[in-house]
Parts: C-alpha cells; sequence; structure tokens
C-alpha cells in the first residue's frame, strides 16, 4: 500500500510539472481535461458515504438503501466509528456536525464539543514554580473534559433524523459484541500506544492480548462497550449522562483524581450554532463557527487567496505555495489572539471574515519573498460584535448533506478506558492554552481567549465544511489532523475549485502546512525539487515529513455524486449506489 501511494503521488505532481514555470514569471495558462482524470472516485446518484473504516462507511450506506435520511446515516457511522475506530471515534469525545437540510435550505452548526469540568481552574496543569506538569493535559484523569458525542448525534437524530436510535445504533452493537479484525493499520496504532495504554488494566483489557497489544489479524471484541451502546439504545442519553454509565466515569474520575463530577455530567448539553458563511469564486462556503477555529480562518484565507490566480499558477507551484504560507501565518497568528469559547469571549467572528479585513493583511504579503512569522503579530479586525480526530462525510438522494468531525484529541485520546464501561476518554484539556506562550501537543500558541475555565469549551481546529454553488451541492469535506485539520480542509476548497480537481485526485495531491509558529512550510513527499529549491531561495524553511490529514470527500457534478477516502488512512472507504 506504502508503495502505491507514492506511485500515485508521484504521477499526480509529474503531471502538473508545466505549471512550475509560472514560479518563474512564464505567465503560462493551464487547460483542463477531466476527461483525462489521473484518478476516478467512486461516482454513485443516490447516496454516498466516506469514513475511515469500511465497517462504518458500509453500516451508512445500509441505513441510506433502507430510506433513511443523510443524519440517520451519519448518527450510524458515528456510533460505528466508536467501535471500529478506537483511536478517533469515540462516544467518549466530542466534536462538530454541520447539516445542510435540502428541504428547508437551513445550514445547521451542532455543537457537541467537551466541556472542562466546573472545578477546572486556570493554572491547574501548572506545578508551584508555574512549569507546565508533563502529561497531566494529555495521559491523566485530569485531562479529560465531559464527552459530548452522545448528546450530539442524539440532538441530530431528534432533530433531523427520520428513524429510531435503537436502530441506528444496533449494528454497532452487534459488531462489538462479536468482534472484527484489526487491520494492519490499527496493529500499528495500538503499537504507537501501548504505553499509554498499558498503563491502565481496564485499557488492556480490552486493547492488549497478554503482554502485548493486539496484532493484525486478531480479533477486538468490545463487550463492555457493546453493553454501554445497548444501554444508550433502550435508554438513550440519559443513561450516559445520569444513569449507570455516568455513574461509572464519574467512579473512575473520584478513584483516579479526575475533576468529573455527577453534576458536570448531567449539565452537558450539545448546543446549535449558527455557521459561519463566505464566498470564493461564486461558491458558497460553509463551515463551523467558534469554538472551532477551523470556519473562521478557512474563510479569511480564502478571502486573502482569492486575490491571487492560484488556477492559473498551479497546484503546487512555488508561487502559489508561496501565497498559502503567508496567508496561513497571517491567520494562525489571528487565530492564537482572538479564538476561544464564544461563551466566554468576545470573537470577532465577523472582522476576521470580512473581505475589508483580507484586503489589509494580503497587503502585508510580500510576492517575492517570505515574511518572518518572528515580525507577524495578530492583525486587527473590525470590533467586536454586540475550534486524534476523523472525520466523515454523507449525502443522501434528497439533497441533505452531513459533514461531521468528532474527537478523543490525541491517539486513543488520554489512553483511559472508563472501568466497566468500554468508553475511551478523551485528553480534550490539552486543547486549552495551558500556560500563554506554550505550545499544546500539536505546538500551537494560545493566548487568553483560550485559557482554561471551568465549563469552558477548549478551541478546536476541526473543519467540517460544505460548499454550494447557486444554493445546490458541490463539495463536503473535513479532516483529522490537529493543527494541520484546516489547512488540509482549505487545499481541498482549491483543489476542486482552482485547479479542477476531482474528489479523488484533491484527496491525494501532496499537501502543504503552515501554522506561523514555528516558522517552517512543512510538505508531504511529491513536491518538486525545483518548488522547493524557490521557496528556499525567496527565505522560506522547509520541512518534508509525514503525511497530513486524512480527508473524507464528497463532489457534486449534476446528478453525479463522486466519493472518495483518503488513501493516507488505508482502512477508509467510500461508498455509494
Amino acid at each position: 500500500m506504502k508503495k502505491i501511494s507514492v506511485i500515485v503521488l508521484t504521477a499526480l505532481q509529474l503531471s502538473f510539472t508545466s505549471q512550475l514555470g509560472l514560479a518563474q514569471g512564464t505567465g503560462a495558462q493551464i487547460q483542463y481535461d477531466t476527461s483525462y482524470d489521473i484518478l476516478t472516485p467512486t461516482h454513485a446518484k443516490h447516496g454516498v458515504v466516506s469514513s475511515e473504516h469500511g465497517l462504518a462507511s458500509q453500516i451508512g450506506l445500509d441505513v441510506l438503501k433502507k430510506g433513511g435520511n443523510a443524519i440517520d446515516a451519519a448518527v450510524a457511522v458515528g456510533f460505528a466509528l466508536a467501535v471500529v475506530l478506537p483511536n478517533a471515534g469515540n462516544i467518549g469525545g466530542g466534536g462538530f456536525m454541520l447539516i445542510h437540510d435540502a428541504k428547508s435550505g437551513k445550514d445547521i452548526a451542532l455543537d457537541f464539543r467537551e466541556l472542562a469540568p466546573a472545578l477546572a481552574k486556570r493554572d491547574m496543569f501548572l506545578d508551584t514554580n508555574g512549569k507546565v506538569i508533563a502529561g497531566g493535559s494529555t495521559s491523566s484523569h485530569l485531562a479529560v473534559g465531559v464527552p459530548g458525542t452522545v448528546a450530539g448525534l442524539d440532538l441530530a437524530l431528534r432533530k433531523y433524523g427520520t428513524m429510531k436510535l435503537k436502530d441506528v445504533i444496533e449494528p454497532s452493537i452487534k459488531i462489538a459484541e462479536q468482534g472484527f479484525v484489526v487491520s494492519p493499520h490499527l496493529e500499528t496504532l495500538l503499537n504507537a500506544s501501548q504505553n499509554q495504554l498499558g498503563k491502565w488494566p481496564s485499557s488492556r483489557a480490552i486493547f492488549f492480548k497478554g503482554d502485548r497489544p493486539l496484532r493484525a489479524g486478531e480479533l477486538l471484541v468490545q463487550k463492555d462497550l457493546a453493553r454501554s451502546l445497548r444501554l444508550i439504545a433502550q435508554q438513550g442519553p440519559s443513561v450516559f449522562y445520569e444513569g449507570e454509565i455516568a455513574k461509572k466515569i464519574v467512579a473512575e474520575m473520584k478513584q483516579h483524581g479526575g475533576l468529573i463530577t455527577d453534576d458536570d455530567m448531567r449539565n452537558y448539553k450539545a448546543i446549535e450554532r449558527e455557521p459561519v458563511r463566505g464566498s470564493y469564486r461564486g461558491y458558497d462556503v460553509i463551515s463551523m463557527p467558534p469554538p472551532s477555529s477551523g470556519g473562521v480562518h478557512i474563510i479569511q484565507m480564502l478571502n486573502m487567496l482569492e486575490h491571487f490566480p492560484l488556477g492559473a499558477q498551479g497546484l503546487n507551484s512555488a508561487q502559489t505555495v508561496h501565497q498559502m504560507a503567508e496567508v496561513m501565518k497571517l491567520a494562525y497568528a489571528d487565530r492564537a489572539e482572538y479564538l476561544g469559547d464564544p461563551d466566554f469571549v468576545q470573537v470577532p467572528i465577523k472582522g476576521l471574515t470580512s473581505r475589508a479585513y483580507a484586503d489589509e493583511l494580503v497587503k502585508k504579503i510580500d510576492l517575492t519573498k517570505a515574511t518572518p512569522s518572528s515580525t507577524i503579530k495578530p492583525g486587527k479586525p473590525i470590533p467586536y460584535e454586540s475550534d486524534q480526530t476523523t472525520h466523515y462525510s454523507v449525502a443522501d438522494e434528497h439533497g441533505n448533506l452531513v459533514a461531521t468531525t468528532y474527537t478523543l484529541n490525541l491517539l486513543f485520546g488520554s489512553g483511559i478506558v472508563a472501568t466497566g464501561t468500554g468508553i475511551t476518554l478523551n485528553n480534550e484539556m490539552d486543547d486549552f492554552s495551558i500556560k500563554p506562550g506554550v505550545p499544546n501537543a500539536f505546538g500551537l500558541l494560545g493566548g487568553e481567549a483560550n485559557s482554561v475555565a471551568g465549563k469552558k469549551r477548549p478551541l478546536s481546529s476541526m473543519t467540517p465544511t460544505i460548499v454550494l454553488k447557486d444554493g445546490k451541492p458541490f463539495l463536503i469535506t473535513g479532516s483529522p489532523g490537529g493543527s494541520r485539520i484546516i489547512t488540509t480542509t482549505l487545499q481541498i476548497i482549491l483543489n476542486t475549485i482552482d485547479h479542477k480537481l476531482n474528489a479523488a485526485e484533491a484527496s491525494v495531491a501532496p499537501r502543504m502546512h503552515h501554522q506561523w509558529e514555528p516558522d517552517v512550510i512543512r510538505l508531504e513527499r511529491g513536491f518538486s525539487a525545483d518548488t522547493i529549491e524557490i521557496l528556499g531561495q525567496k527565505g522560506h524553511k522547509t520541512s518534508v515529513g509525514r503525511n497530513m490529514g486524512r480527508t473524507q470527500t464528497i463532489k457534486f457534478n449534476g446528478s453525479d455524486i463522486e466519493v472518495y477516502a483518503d488513501p493516507r488512512n488505508p482502512d477508509g472507504r467510500a461508498l455509494g449506489y
């Protein structure tokens, strides 16, 4: 699989070598002929599902075939991934769901992000000398936020679905109870997390066989998780937040010094918010509002990038990458300053997403050389008005669209399974600014707006996004990847709109990322030596390294629907009918 991936990326890059001359100002124009697509996505007419595991995608597709709508299928996939993608899929974490309702034309943003426990304090992860306590916000019971996934999936189904909770959960219960075969990819993830998982008897009991993690070909059976899912199917979310499951989670906290109480669980609520909106070259872009930083900065960056002829310059040409990097620096500097939980701080959404502000920011970009991050400070948007993860995308034959990104934060979250539940708990507290100026696990800096506080939602980069053209579906996408989520999602939008790529080509194209600090452009393999050399001449530091993001993308071409699961996860699968 790895060899195939390299060959595909290289072939895609070679197909655009004629564009590289634009970085040196040749002014050549590119002609696109889609009859010669390099890669072919799955095509369908009625409904499509794309997720990071084939079993979850199949469950979602089965729901659509039985007459369920996209929301029914999305909820079914959410519960399924909690079983078959234990490193990120979850009912012990939280996330965001973006819905486009075809009948009303309404767009809905569901926020089921985790909450800090009421007893959480600003300096809770600092020692008496003011230094960060190693592992406190990532691998201890203090790292766990109040989970929101069950409340969020239930809210989506009750308000916008057509099926009963017990019916969409039932297939997942069967898989948890009977087990599924561990893939080579999951074996790799289990090995990478064995120290974290191995610390806790409740986690070892599920993910280990004897003194080692499960191996490819062996069955992962999750009896306790099956029982928890059955209780939710029978009793609804109340059993998770007030009943038997809640009591077991709170008992786990009490035993190990965690902060989550009965009141924290009982008082959790998923929230319906207004999406953020923008336009890009005639397309309407709809994404998540705070506490996601993703939607705000997607719009902000698109507003700036619309000043540049990216399509003519070419995919991943040196000039295009230079402009994207400069735009990303400006947006991530603002992220560190302004973004946080809107229930606690005033986030200048209108200012950050306004075209006037983008016009001012673009003036700071030098087209001939890189601007050092050390000289870039947060801008001054228009005044305030009175953000280990997985993504999946679903569309049905009626035009309903769902983009969902949810998370445990790091790989297997905290690594802690709440005893007797089979539920792996998140370590979402690390997404707060533990200490101003100190980066989190993804290297992101944050300020006072995202400081720790009781009952506060940590800032997220999760960016489920929907794009419409003339009111009709054009694109659904999103990705895991921590700080790289925003830039990965941005590049899928650019690849389909500016570079005219189909869903498959847009997904496999090599990606880049800049997050202001550290001052380096991260590149996947597949960028040409010429591009990297020219970027160096402009003053950029570059680093070629591991893959970034794992997108699940649906693209609409009239009555034809393209769907593609990012091959960066070999277990992902896109299905349609």
